[in-house]
Order: structure tokens, then sequence, then C-alpha cells
């Protein structure tokens, strides 16, 4: 990997952890969901680093072309990041439906309630 080439990806790593981070701080992401990204981009700039990690780690694995290995971590860490994202999701709507349900219970005790109070002032 050529010199200009490394410095252009840690530049543009450290680019993308001042948005990880300033979503952050905005509260766009919440920090449970930011760790997952900020540990990707903390991968990414090991492996630009150094370099050779990735050789060594592609070999161990059996892996002859490095550029099969690339492509193989990447797919790999997108579904780790997918699955993830999708346990939030299952959890978000788990919520959504236990909200909805104790909202529809309370408006119905309203309702009785104002049944009651309308029965008693007639």
């Amino acid at each position: 990997m050529s010199l200009t080439l490394q410095l252009s990806m840690i530049a543009a790593e450290l680019i993308y952890f001042a948005v990880i981070l300033y979503f952050l701080k905005k509260k766009t992401l919440s920090l449970k969901y930011t760790l997952i990204w900020l540990i990707g981009g903390l991968v990414m700039l090991i492996l630009t680093i150094w370099p050779m990690l990735m050789v060594r780690l592609v070999r161990l694995f059996g892996v002859q072309d490095q550029m099969n290995g690339l492509f193989s971590m990447l797919f790999f860490f997108i579904l780790m990041i997918i699955m993830s994202l999708t346990s939030i999701v299952s959890k978000q709507s788990d919520k959504i439906r236990s909200l909805t349900q104790e909202t529809a219970l309370l408006e119905k005790r309203i309702r009785e309630m104002e049944d009651i109070s309308e029965g008693k002032n007639d």
C-alpha cells in the first residue's frame, strides 16, 4: 500500500470518527448504537495502519487472494451490523406494541370512568 493511499485512508477514517462523534453529540445516534460504528471504524483504522495484519489474517483463514479475504471480512462486518440493527428494531417493535396496548387499556378505562360520571350527573 502506498504511503499516499495510507495517509488518505487515515484522514478519511478520522473524518469518519468525527462524524460519528458529531452525531453522538447531537443525539442523532445513541451511545449503544454508536459503539457498533466506532468498533467498525477502529478495525478499519488498525488495518490501515498495519496492512500486513490483514494479509496475515487472510492467510490464517486459508484464503489465497487478499481481495477475496477483504471482501469476506467486509461481508462479515456488514452482516454483524445488520444483525445488531435488526435486534434493535425487534426490541423497539416490542416496546411499541406494549405501549400501544397500554394506551388502549388506559383509553378504555377513561371512557368507562366518563360513562360512570355521566350516569351520576343525570
